[in-house]
């Protein structure tokens, strides 16, 4: 009997933990694209501006604190709106370098919904490593806006 539990526990712990979050990003933690996706994915479908600044350099937190809200820095200085929103990294310009040097620019797809209609956007980020982690360093102004 007692063996019968201890299997029955072991293999309930093993289906839930199988049972997990798809939402956050795939690949590898510590690259510069993954870092970025998950800096804009803190930003617009957590809305959490706090822990986002966590992800950027000093200088860039302190521009995003200024805005107070993670929606109007969006709104401002990223100049991108959604209700909802799936972020990819596009891959045709990566550099393996890229995850090997200090800094790194990246281009991240958005697709998402924003009172109702569908919105396709693209943005570019630059990318600094320090003591091994990515931090945004600057977002890159588009160069096809008004």
């Amino acid at each position: 009997m007692k063996l019968f539990l201890t299997l029955f526990a072991a293999t309930f712990l093993l289906l839930v933990s199988g049972c997990g979050n798809d939402d956050t990003p795939r690949g590898e933690k510590n690259t510069p694209g993954n870092s970025a996706a998950l800096f804009f994915d803190t930003l617009y479908n957590e809305q959490d501006l706090t822990k986002a600044s966590t992800m950027a350099t000093p200088r860039m937190a302190r521009i995003m604190m200024s805005y107070g809200t993670s929606k109007q820095f969006a709104r401002n200085l990223v100049n991108l709106q959604y209700d909802s929103v799936v972020i990819e990294v596009d891959m045709t310009n990566m550099s393996l370098r890229e995850q090997y040097g200090e800094t790194a620019n990246i281009n991240l797809i958005f697709t998402g919904q924003f009172n109702g209609n569908k919105v396709d956007d693209m943005r570019s980020v630059k990318m600094v490593r320090k003591k091994g982690n990515w931090y945004v360093d600057k977002i890159n102004a588009d160069p096809f806006a008004r």
